[in-house]
């Protein structure tokens, strides 16, 4: 799974996957190099673990333009109390200090947009920016069976069916910074209390201003917590920034590497790729991961062959439903 379920709070009684972040996507907007795609994608298995978005949540996706691991840029979104069906959000675009600010803060680039929570398309636009909220088919695939059955894999994909929850931004790429090379991942932000953390407080029932945000889930490159950290690291893995990420993992992930019969040198030399967590990003390229992540992208295959030393496949491929048109995910099951 690329990050599916991999935490917030998975085994405990206040799961919450509203705020579990699924995959995120960068890449080149097909027939329209100019402008870009960054798809922030949570709640797996939706509806049937959860059937909204966290109106006490802040999602986000994160920009750097400099290659330090830290956010020039920040796509906010913030969403409404769910109301009998009903749902809204608001997109912001922060940018310099606002960009690391913990809180519902920038530019309005799109206020109270109805979430889609059936087959309907209801996307906006303005002059430089496109955006679509609501359920859509899942355009992850992975044989998961074959691989907690030691890799006997069968071609049974497990998300075939599966739906998702998704924020979808067409941005221009020069909102992304005049340097083509950047660094994207997602991140969620919970009030310190709200699950995932003591003392929750389960009455509340939208983000309040005064409340003091701490990250609790966070998804760069796919599969990377899922595959390289221990059952006691994920939710520290998803709680740590990206520039603490290599002082915390990289031993771990290196001794995990050298378990595959690689040598130190060129185990500590993919870690470095590794760590930190962000998807690399070259809007001028319209290449697939690594570079980016597109939507058909086999990266089960490229990861875990990556992990064993040695080609994988789990004969498994894309799905069939995405469309050829924004927001490009296919519709829900």
């Amino acid at each position: 799974m690329a990050d599916h379920l991999d935490a917030p709070g998975f085994k405990s009684p206040n799961l919450n996957a509203k705020i579990d972040i699924t995959d995120i996507f960068a890449f080149q907007k097909p027939g329209e190099p100019g402008k870009s795609l960054l798809i922030l994608n949570v709640n797996p298995m939706a509806p049937t673990l959860a059937d909204q978005f966290d109106p006490q949540a802040l999602y986000e996706i994160k920009v750097d333009t400099n290659r330090d691991a830290v956010e020039e840029i920040t796509f906010r979104f913030q969403f409404s109390p769910f109301d009998q069906g009903h749902q809204s959000v608001t997109v912001f675009k922060a940018t310099g200090k606002q960009a690391a600010e913990m809180k519902p803060s920038g530019e309005v680039l799109f206020e109270n947009i109805p979430v889609c929570f059936g087959h309907e398309v209801q996307s906006v636009a303005n002059q430089d920016y496109q955006f679509y909220a609501g359920m859509r088919s899942d355009p992850f695939f992975f044989d998961l069976q074959g691989f907690l059955d030691g890799g006997k894999f069968t071609g049974t994909d497990l998300f075939i069916d599966k739906n998702v929850f998704s924020m979808v931004l067409e941005v221009p790429n020069q909102a992304l910074g005049t340097n083509s090379q950047v660094a994207v991942w997602g991140r969620v932000l919970v009030p310190e209390g709200h699950n995932g953390y003591e003392k929750a407080d389960q009455s509340a029932t939208t983000l309040k201003a005064e409340a003091h945000l701490v990250q609790i889930d966070q998804m760069g490159r796919p599969l990377t917590n899922i595959i390289f950290t221990k059952e006691g690291d994920k939710n520290l893995f998803n709680r740590t920034l990206p520039p603490q990420q290599a002082a915390l993992f990289a031993g771990k992930f290196v001794a995990l590497l050298e378990e595959s019969g690689r040598a130190r040198p060129e185990s500590q030399a993919l870690v470095e790729q590794l760590l930190p967590d962000v998807l690399r990003y070259d809007y001028s390229s319209s290449d697939g991961f690594p570079n980016g992540r597109n939507l058909t992208d086999d990266i089960v295959n490229i990861v875990l062959s990556l992990v064993k030393n040695t080609p994988v496949s789990d004969g498994v491929g894309p799905h069939t439903d995405l469309l050829v048109t924004f927001p490009y995910l296919g519709s829900p099951h």
